[in-house]
């Protein structure tokens, strides 16, 4: 670490005139606005859900902010026989509730939204940082019904008993024969 006051540079350039003055900050003469509300950030807070006013820092540390993992799955179109293929792949730093013991069993349950919604469960695993189901389900849907719809994944426990302990969802309106992959951010379930 260099030291940049003057008695550690014998001889150098005076450099007190310039703008990098490191003698005489002027960031003490300005006030950071914060982005979004241009109050001065140091009384800068948001609105939660709830809508009441929370700091900064609270916002961070709280359990509602926290990460509830990835869903890892691969999705298909065979217009030629006109099915569906959806691979259900990894469930990557996955928390749930201590309510649910240590490794409860999980499984991921399927909804493809149509009118008449088809319902699709994956086999239940043992809960860990990087579940894998490696499973595949296949539906024969015309592709129009598809491209208006959702595909919606509930992180499920099965023990102690069944409780949904997450979600997350993708539009179908871009599947195509060309098999693609996606990460999902898993949500806390919805009321």
């Amino acid at each position: 670490v260099s030291d940049l006051r003057p008695s550690a540079l014998p001889g150098s350039l005076d450099v007190s005139r310039s703008m990098f003055d490191l003698r005489s900050p002027p960031h003490r003469f300005m006030k950071r606005y914060d982005s979004v509300s241009s109050v001065p950030s140091s009384t800068s807070s948001r609105k939660d859900s709830q809508g009441s006013n929370r700091s900064l820092d609270t916002i961070t540390l709280s359990g509602d902010e926290r990460d509830f993992g990835r869903l890892n799955v691969k999705l298909c179109y065979l217009s030629s026989v006109e099915q569906i293929w959806i691979t259900i792949l990894h469930c990557k730093d996955l928390s749930w509730p201590s309510s649910c013991g240590e490794n409860p069993r999980i499984c991921v349950k399927g909804i493809i939204t149509l009118p008449k919604p088809v319902h699709f469960k994956s086999s239940a695993k043992e809960g860990c940082n990087d579940i894998e189901f490696m499973e595949t389900f296949v539906f024969a849907i015309k592709l129009q019904s598809l491209q208006a719809v959702r595909l919606v994944f509930k992180i499920q426990t099965q023990t102690p008993r069944k409780k949904t302990i997450g979600e997350c969802s993708l539009a179908l309106r871009e599947l195509s024969s060309q098999e693609s992959n996606h990460w999902l951010d898993i949500s806390p379930p919805s009321k």
